[in-house]
């Protein structure tokens, strides 16, 4: 794919949720997040490469005490459909008694995120909640009623990109979230 190709993308699709959009959900959502956590000392969980720019929008809005880490766990490597979950980088913080809010762009399918919760109670993890920018509506979650403990954003089960979102690896630093014109889902 070209630049020119990744331009005309960007040209021909469509801006579904504005920045002021997403701005008002960050402030709902760290209200939210900073009344459910008041008195304890949650460990923000960070999955990367998806959840850099929402974490990192969202996180200096939190104004209790906290602890960050990371993790880089994927499903998708630059494709549009996921395969099995690849564990690029694991948690480096001690999990056990700990309770995990997992941040991450978008639940889709749900896969990745159930893998990382799954690997955070494995790890002694006291509670784990998912908090995600936006969920994808469809029913194809990989557990009948999935949903995130935290979100205020949805969008059509169509291609999204955008606010961490990417297009095979671009455009994740766009301040608005886009809907791709169908013609451009797959990769040329």
């Amino acid at each position: 794919m070209t630049i020119d190709d990744l331009h005309q993308v960007r040209k021909n699709s469509k801006i579904i949720i504005r920045q002021s959009e997403i701005e008002t959900a960050l402030n709902k959502l760290a209200e939210q997040l900073n009344n459910d956590y008041e008195d304890k000392n949650p460990l923000f969980l960070i999955v990367l490469n998806g959840g850099l720019i929402f974490s990192g929008q969202l996180l200096p809005k939190i104004d209790i005490l906290c602890q960050i880490d990371y993790c880089h766990a994927t499903r998708y490597q630059g494709k549009r459909r996921g395969a099995k979950i690849q564990w690029k980088t694991k948690p480096q913080m001690n999990l056990a008694n700990r309770d995990v809010i997992i941040i991450d762009d978008i639940l889709d399918e749900g896969h990745t995120l159930a893998s990382i919760s799954d690997y955070c109670f494995t790890n002694n993890a006291n509670s784990v909640k998912t908090l995600v920018l936006v969920e994808k509506q469809h029913q194809r979650k990989s557990y009948q009623g999935q949903k995130a403990d935290y979100c205020e954003l949805n969008v059509p089960d169509k291609y999204v990109f955008g606010f961490g979102m990417d297009y095979f690896h671009h455009w994740r630093n766009l301040k608005d979230i886009f809907i791709c014109d169908d013609r451009y889902i797959e990769a040329k």
